[in-house]
């Protein structure tokens, strides 16, 4: 057996689908699928139920599985012991990243990681965090910037910052006028969430936890929407078709700036409004394996991403 057959048999477990398994080790259907089957053969066990619609994993298939993953894992940490020995700065280094932190982090987090620590570029995986939890595991990614909480996985983690939450209105809504919201005020509301996946529709369910199913008022209009992503549902918001909470760095600079601003810098469409009082808020990780030997990397990315602009989210250390 190979390790590459090990990765496979792996990624299929993930993700209970040859095709979705084959695209995310970058391999063609069948160049897995006959490595899966040789393996299987060189074993004399079945990994998997194959049907039309679904894979399983056998009860044995598990346990084989879940040393594949400790295999995978320990290879990986030979492979950093020796670059470590080198230099723990040079080469890659594979970071994870949620959908709703992604977009708004990134593009600062890349230019300081270029200019301080140009030797270790970023290879960057957006995805849902349960997904980065298992690539965590089976070493796929060396780290992940998460937003808890998520379940335990045995992780060293490093708290970054804590990140409160903003209403967002159209800008014609009633509650626009108001410098501040409540959430009492906005359970009057339809409420605009992301897709199931997505953890940041756990934490606007936590503050609005009468919109964890759909609902209708009394004219049969369904009082919740979801949108694939936050620049999905801040359109939606524009377009009136509700209100929703969205994190702090999420939100464009000039609607929240300090001094006055000019009516054409403005939207027009939508208001972004602080909550009163002590706002909800989420709070952001660096995780990486405990056995992952880079310290030093792990300590330069937390350098690049404390040298970001971080607008209205409160440092930890």
């Amino acid at each position: 057996m190979t390790l590459t057959e090990l990765k496979y048999i792996v990624a299929v477990a993930r993700e209970r689908h040859f095709g979705k398994a084959a695209e995310a080790c970058y391999v063609s259907q069948p160049t897995l699928s006959v490595a899966v089957k040789k393996l299987e053969e060189e074993l004399d066990v079945k990994l998997f139920e194959r049907s039309a619609n679904e894979v399983t994993v056998t009860h044995l298939g598990e346990e084989i599985v879940r040393q594949a993953q400790s295999v995978l894992e320990q290879a990986s940490a030979i492979k950093e012991m020796a670059k470590r020995g080198k230099d723990p700065l040079a080469g890659p280094l594979t970071l994870g990243i949620i959908y709703t932190i992604g977009p708004y982090l990134l593009p600062d987090l890349v230019r300081q990681m270029i200019s301080h620590t140009p030797q270790m570029p970023l290879m960057l995986q957006e995805n849902f965090t349960v997904k980065l939890l298992e690539m965590l595991r089976t070493g796929e990614i060396d780290c992940a910037i998460l937003a808890e909480p998520f379940p335990d996985a045995g992780l060293a983690i490093a708290p970054l910052y804590d990140e409160p939450f903003l209403a967002v209105v159209p800008a014609n809504h009633p509650l626009a006028a108001q410098t501040q919201v409540t959430t009492e005020q906005l359970k009057q509301e339809t409420m605009l969430l992301l897709g199931s996946g997505h953890c940041f529709r756990d934490h606007v369910l936590e503050v609005c936890p009468e919109f964890a199913r759909f609902s209708t008022n009394a004219e049969g209009i369904r009082r919740s929407f979801e949108g694939s992503s936050l620049e999905t549902i801040k359109h939606m918001v524009a377009a009136g078709m509700g209100v929703t909470l969205v994190p702090r760095l999420s939100v464009p600079k000039e609607a929240l700036a300090l001094k006055p601003r000019r009516k054409r810098d403005e939207d027009p469409y939508v208001k972004y409004l602080p909550f009163e009082g002590d706002p909800p808020k989420r709070r952001v990780v660096l995780a990486w394996r405990r056995s992952f030997t880079r310290y030093e990397a792990i300590a330069a990315l937390r350098n690049a991403i404390y040298a970001c602009e971080l607008p209205g989210v409160q440092r930890l250390s």
